[in-house]
């Protein structure tokens, strides 16, 4: 046995993922110790089969040195390694899963700020590793720094073309020709994103109108997270200036995207995913499709309307795709702007799928997307409001105390509390000690009334 005896951060294991700020607490020797028990973790799935693992990274300025170090753990652990280069995640999983590799490790901090980095780590055929199904170990093993010495090394062999080859794949099928010559404004942070959207563009008619496309580490001009309206308001100026069709604005890792019509406006996810929804139940009558417990009604209804069967799922994206494989769900959607496929080789993000098919479905509809998403602004919605709480228990009892005559009250992920006008989920973090409640309502003031009073709750 050899031992790497070090201080490690545990709370870079998060639910999902690795991640954490570098050097301090994600470093190249916390990188090496990783791919050490990662590679102990999965040669007990795969016993006595030489590993073939995918590495990939993001263009953060510590990432070539970070996934060097990672690939000599990997490497003295007797895995050949075959790395993808500078990849965005959803090419990194294609990868993983289309060429038939045994797992794989993204370094990526997504789309936290510059002094982030981390680790997305997945099984065959992109299966994501989450807190309690493979991180959770990882960490233990790390913390005890004592892995078993490997009796031979591994290679390292590089992989090129994977995102060409990932557009030729799964584009196949889908109607090109049918795309109208939109006029299209990307704004890609600087990020990951942009070599997606590049190559997507590459193969229209459209007019691509680039924002921020040189790859920085440094993220000069916002951060890489369109969740976060202000990050927005640059693309939604250039939308309006340039008289665009519809705006696109990807993370920083390019596995997240979100949409602006035509006048400047966000497209809702929840109206978006609905939409996605309904094509993909119209390509397989009946199906399931997979959509997180954050409200977001719309998309609920406009499933069954498609004719197919919607499963709420708990929020984080390893999470939906482990329940869409449980229930053979052909898609699924995240609030957060996630959205993924099931294919013969795996279920995950699919950038490429995703803009193709909903520009055709805006070319066959035949008018502006504001229009095209005005029939779907039904429910008025809180947003995401945070509020700092210590005990969470404490807040859930008196959430279900006060609520007690819902019509329905689940607890898969936080509370989720049902009326007929109303409806809201309080969930906790999973890196931070806050409560986060969205609400939706049938109208304007019920909503702004009940967002008050439970806050009032929540912060009481």
């Amino acid at each position: 046995m050899s031992g790497l005896i070090m201080n490690v951060d545990t709370s870079i294991f998060k639910s999902y993922d690795i991640r954490g700020v570098y050097p301090t607490s994600v470093s190249e020797d916390v990188a090496y110790s990783i791919a050490r028990a990662y590679s102990e973790l999965m040669q007990k799935q795969y016993p006595g089969k030489k590993l073939q693992i995918v590495v990939g990274n993001d263009m953060r300025v510590s990432g070539p040195s970070v996934k060097k170090r990672l690939v000599e753990g990997l490497v003295d652990s007797g895995v050949d390694v075959i790395d993808v280069g500078l990849v965005t995640t959803p090419t990194f999983y294609f990868a993983v899963g289309y060429y038939n590799f045994d797992g794989g490790i993204q370094v990526s901090a997504s789309h936290n700020p510059k002094e982030y980095n981390g680790f997305k780590l997945v099984k065959s055929k992109g299966v994501a590793l989450s807190g309690e199904k493979g991180i959770n170990q990882i960490r233990d093993m790390v913390v005890k720094g004592a892995f078993k010495d490997s009796p031979s090394k591994g290679s390292v062999s590089r992989k090129e073309g994977v995102l060409s080859e990932a557009f030729s794949v799964l584009s196949e099928g889908i109607d090109i020709k049918g795309i109208k010559p939109f006029k299209v404004v990307v704004d890609a942070a600087n990020a990951m994103g942009a070599l997606d959207v590049e190559e997507i563009f590459k193969h229209l008619p459209c007019e691509l109108i680039k924002m921020n496309f040189e790859l920085d580490g440094n993220f000069p001009n916002h951060p890489p997270d369109p969740l976060v309206e202000e990050n927005l308001e640059p693309l939604k100026k250039a939308v309006l200036e340039h008289k665009a069709d519809l705006g696109i604005a990807p993370d920083g890792d390019g596995d997240r995207y979100f949409f602006v019509d035509e006048k400047g406006e966000t497209v809702r996810q929840e109206i978006l995913r609905g939409i996605m929804a309904q094509i993909a139940i119209k390509e397989n009558p009946g199906s399931t499709v997979c959509y997180d417990i954050r409200p977001g009604k719309i998309t609920k209804d406009m499933i069954e309307s498609a004719g197919g069967k919607a499963v709420v799922t708990k929020v984080g994206h390893s999470l939906i795709k482990e329940t869409m494989i449980e229930n053979d769900a052909v898609f699924g959607g995240e609030s957060s702007g996630h959205y993924f496929y099931k294919f013969g080789f795996g279920t995950f993000e699919a950038p490429i799928v995703f803009v193709l098919k909903f520009l055709l479905y805006v070319s066959q509809q035949n008018k502006p997307v504001s229009e095209v998403i005005a029939p779907y602004k039904k429910y008025f919605h809180s947003g995401e409001i945070n509020s700092k709480v210590e005990n969470y228990q404490k807040v859930f009892d008196a959430l279900k105390e006060k609520y007690k005559d819902a019509g329905e009250i689940s607890f898969l992920d936080g509370i989720t509390v049902t009326f007929d006008d109303f409806w809201f989920n309080v969930r906790g973090s999973n890196t931070e000690p806050l409560l986060r409640l969205n609400l939706e309502a049938t109208s304007k003031e019920v909503m702004e009334q009940k967002r008050d009073e439970v806050l009032g709750i929540i912060r009481g």
